[in-house]
């Protein structure tokens, strides 16, 4: 599929770019082009892989003519990750969230569509599903003007992926407990009853490869992953970086924040395939134009889910957490 292929990357200096070109370098890709704002993000990443087949370029995707000057280098596939993803900066800076969550994936699929990439893939995330914030409101969105691409050219496929919490991604919880124990010695969790779907970084680049070879235009893909109790990890963590004396103090729910979260949801349930062991499609609901090469619009039968898909289904025990823990390298 990628063999002799040149791929964008969005974002790219961010743990999804990392995993993403890493597994790309091993399937004799022509060129990985790494799209970021991010210059010592840039310099750190391209010193790290030492690779002749990625090639860096600074821009912001907020910007169209830098995304126009860089789409137009011949581009095979696009993943995009750009976005502000912390849910209180989300909030506290709303108009910067939307000009990056939603004008900067407008800028990139209108270049998409002008320059006939062969496929789109957004990447977004669980916070998308029955949104309570402003970043999950934004990447919602995202997701439907992705959807919505595919009415607009018959070169361009269109695909979202949707996932949870990607253990030790950059400003992610694992990163930041373990900085706080260092630290100060004291963890702070908002509520001992919040729950999140997990995944580690190489499952989710699973996902994506999955929706890209697989995808038609249209589809949101979902992998299968458990959901723990975020105190359960915090538990662990201080475990093996703290000692006695380590806090765990308890702040209260922010702004925008759920107890539980959604991967699937209600209104989602009748358009989605539970297609294998690892992963559900949901087909879109809106008519896309790429009907000729699937039964979108007959869906039915034994595949589909009869429940919405929510991490209080989905908790796990402690101690697997802690096997999904060691799996990532987080502990030993």
């Amino acid at each position: 599929m990628f063999k002799d292929k040149t791929i964008l990357i969005s974002g790219g200096t961010g743990s999804w770019g990392h995993e993403i070109t890493r597994q790309l370098l091993t399937k004799e890709v022509k060129e990985i082009i790494i799209f970021s704002r991010g210059e010592n993000a840039q310099v750190e990443m391209q010193r790290k892989l030492n690779c002749k087949l990625d090639r860096y370029v600074i821009g912001d995707v907020r910007d169209p003519d830098a995304v126009n000057k860089v789409m137009s280098r011949g581009i095979d596939y696009v993943f995009h990750a750009a976005a502000l993803k912390h849910v209180p900066i989300c909030e506290n800076y709303p108009d910067e969230a939307i000009k990056t969550n939603i004008a900067g994936i407008r800028n990139v699929i209108d270049a998409a569509i002008k320059y006939k990439v062969k496929k789109f893939v957004n990447i977004s995330t669980d916070k998308a599903a029955g949104p309570s914030n402003l970043y999950g409101l934004t990447k919602a969105i995202a997701e439907r003007l992705t959807i919505q691409a595919n009415c607009l050219t018959m070169d361009t496929e269109f695909i979202n992926i949707r996932t949870g919490n990607v253990l030790g991604s950059n400003g992610s919880i694992i990163p930041y407990v373990i900085d706080q124990i260092k630290t100060v010695n004291k963890v702070r969790i908002t509520d001992r009853q919040m729950m999140r779907f997990f995944l580690t970084v190489q499952q989710a680049v699973e996902l994506l490869f999955h929706a890209t070879k697989n995808g038609i235009g249209g589809e949101t893909y979902i992998r299968k992953i458990p959901a723990f109790y975020i105190i359960d990890l915090i538990e662990l963590l201080v475990e093996f970086y703290g000692d006695s004396n380590t806090k765990i103090e308890v702040i209260g729910i922010r702004e925008g924040e759920k107890i539980n979260e959604e991967l699937i949801t209600q209104s989602e349930i009748s358009r989605t395939d539970d297609i294998n062991k690892d992963y559900y499609v949901i087909y879109p609901e809106i008519k896309t134009g790429r009907s000729y090469n699937c039964s979108w619009y007959d869906v039915g039968g034994s595949m589909l889910i009869d429940k919405a898909v929510i991490s209080e289904d989905n908790l796990q025990s402690k101690e697997q957490l802690s096997k999904l823990l060691k799996q990532g390298g987080w502990l030993k």
